[in-house]
């Protein structure tokens, strides 16, 4: 199977996110990719970097949502769509799984917050794993899959074959300048990547945005932590790989022996 994992710019606005999402979608369903994943919060934007507030009303969120769907459908792909979501009262980082036909299938929430995002997310109380033409994952965002290991162990155990991963880390004022990924001097979110695939036997696709000043560049790792394709740091882009879910066994995840922890 095809995966694909985008790399896109900043939206300023919904409007903008959704462009440039349908022409990441297309590149990605030309290329053969059966899914693909977009960075954490992308609808309507990550918080503080230039998204109007009133594009995170609930009527403009629910009307986004229902063109992305529209638009998996076009394209027939399966999305992994980012967004803030209005859960009651709470106001949740998530990310929707739409399927190939275009039906939400539901969403992962963000359970383990950054401390820096306490005062803007409330956190998520559930794990779950979706399935998508014969393919089951997980879904892990940014803070929980790097420094929560837990959280990708979790689904790797209730048998995902790939986590995806929608992050941010970076920003378009100041930062590193990185040219090698994987680097030794380099922030360890890419190593951290490769650790949670390799520590669990399962494939694990993580997908940044195209900043500036990015600290990780998306990409796609197999089960023995070997990285098979990233982005170029700063360049938006659609990464796309082959994966063997025969390959994710899980195997090194189902020999955890949690009752030796109590």
């Amino acid at each position: 199977m095809k995966i694909a994992i985008a790399s896109p710019p900043v939206p300023a606005s919904i409007a903008q996110g959704l462009s440039t999402l349908e022409a990441m979608v297309t590149d990605a369903a030309r290329q053969g990719a059966k899914i693909i994943c977009f960075p954490e919060s992308y609808i309507p934007g990550y918080p503080g970097m230039g998204d109007p507030h009133e594009d995170r009303s609930l009527q403009r969120l629910q009307a986004a949502l229902d063109q992305a769907c529209e638009i998996a459908v076009k394209h027939s792909i399966a999305v992994i769509l980012p967004m803030d979501w209005h859960a009651g009262n709470k106001l949740l980082n998530v990310a929707f799984v739409i399927s190939e036909k275009g039906e939400v299938l539901g969403y992962q929430s963000k359970n383990q917050l950054d401390p820096s995002e306490d005062n803007f997310w409330e956190p998520g109380d559930r794990r779950q794993v979706f399935d998508i033409n014969g393919l089951r994952i997980g879904i892990a965002i940014c803070h929980e899959a790097f420094r929560y290991p837990e959280t990708v162990r979790w689904a790797a155990r209730h048998g995902a074959q790939i986590v995806f991963h929608p992050h941010f880390t970076g920003s378009n004022t100041n930062g590193p300048e990185l040219s090698s990924w994987g680097a030794f001097s380099n922030p360890y979110y890419e190593r951290a990547m490769m650790m949670r695939a390799l520590e669990n036997t399962i494939y694990f696709a993580s997908s940044n945005y195209a900043t500036r000043f990015p600290e990780s560049a998306s990409a796609i790792i197999s089960p023995d932590g070997s990285c098979l394709v990233h982005a170029v740091y700063t360049i938006p882009s659609v990464i796309v790989a082959d994966i063997n879910p025969d390959l994710a066994t899980g195997f090194l995840a189902n020999r955890f022996k949690p009752e030796t922890y109590n």
